[in-house]
């Protein structure tokens, strides 16, 4: 098509090849291809002149707005990757989410204000191109696929109970004295059987008996503010309580390794501007190493 306006533009194949930057037999099979695939003749051809049949004339204003369509489509979506432009769809764990990626995408919409802004908080894993989402935040060991992933900080897993609790019923001293104590069972997808600590160079796990479990780590955490007993929680989830004497932490020897929080996205190929914006913003005003 470009091929044809080319030669229309120009009243002559060879004059049309150096505008476009190939061979004028190449042009010439080109819109010989164009005249096959519509079954009409558009440029009557002479040894001197080249001219528009009635077909030709009407297709060359169809195919003029047709181009000009496209020019403005590539334009745009090259001005979306220089700038961010459009929808970006962000789920993340509801603790965190609501903590701290939701004041990030406040910041971030204040200031690209050509974003609209989609955040979800789930503590269901989602997948991002079936729902349509541009990026995730993930806490914990990622599963092999064909996502990219980019380290955004470290949270530990730590055991906290209140200081009232320790009191009356004792610190204890190994993970396996737990069985001697109320515990609190944050559970956002399935029931856990036993919790993970390390023991020198080895994984202990302990049998879990919950006397209260939740899908709900707001409320575990707030039942053991209130003398509930121990729970298991990430220590981006309790820092506040525990600065302000809430909760303690307790077994910080037996402590599992801590776990990375990630940026997901589906590909980094051609990463789109709103993307790639939001992670360096979080990369530069964001301390995720709990």
């Amino acid at each position: 098509m470009q091929a044809f306006v080319a030669v229309a533009d120009a009243q002559g194949f060879a004059p049309a090849a150096r505008r476009l930057g190939i061979s004028p037999s190449a042009v010439t099979r080109l819109v010989a291809r164009l005249e096959n695939e519509l079954g009409i003749r558009l440029l009557q051809r002479t040894t001197r002149s080249v001219t528009l049949t009635d077909a030709g004339a009407r297709y060359l204003e169809r195919a003029r707005r047709i181009l000009s369509d496209i020019e403005e489509a590539e334009e745009s979506a090259a001005a979306e990757r220089a700038r961010p432009t459009g929808r970006l769809v962000v789920t993340a764990p509801t603790m965190f989410g609501r903590l701290h990626v939701s004041p990030l995408m406040c910041r971030y919409l204040n200031m690209n204000p050509e974003i609209v802004g989609e955040l979800t908080l789930s503590d269901r894993v989602v997948n991002l191109v079936e729902d349509g989402v541009d990026l995730a935040v993930r806490i914990g060991h990622l599963a092999d696929s064909s996502l990219i992933a980019r380290l955004a900080g470290t949270t530990r897993r730590v055991l906290v109970a209140s200081p009232a609790y320790l009191e009356r019923h004792g610190v204890p001293a190994t993970p396996v004295e737990l069985a001697e104590h109320k515990t609190i069972q944050f559970r956002p997808v399935a029931p856990v059987t036993d919790w993970s600590f390390h023991a020198g160079d080895r994984d202990l796990r302990v049998p879990l008996a919950s006397h209260y479990s939740t899908n709900s780590p707001d409320a575990a955490l707030w039942h053991a503010e209130h003398d509930g007993g121990f729970t298991f929680a990430l220590s981006y989830q309790v820092v506040d309580a525990v600065n302000a004497g809430r909760l303690r932490i307790v077994l910080e020897d037996f402590e599992p390794a801590p776990l990375p929080i990630h940026f997901v996205y589906p590909s980094s190929r051609l990463l789109s501007a709103k993307v790639r914006t939001f992670v360096e913003l979080a990369a530069t005003t964001c301390d995720w190493r709990f």
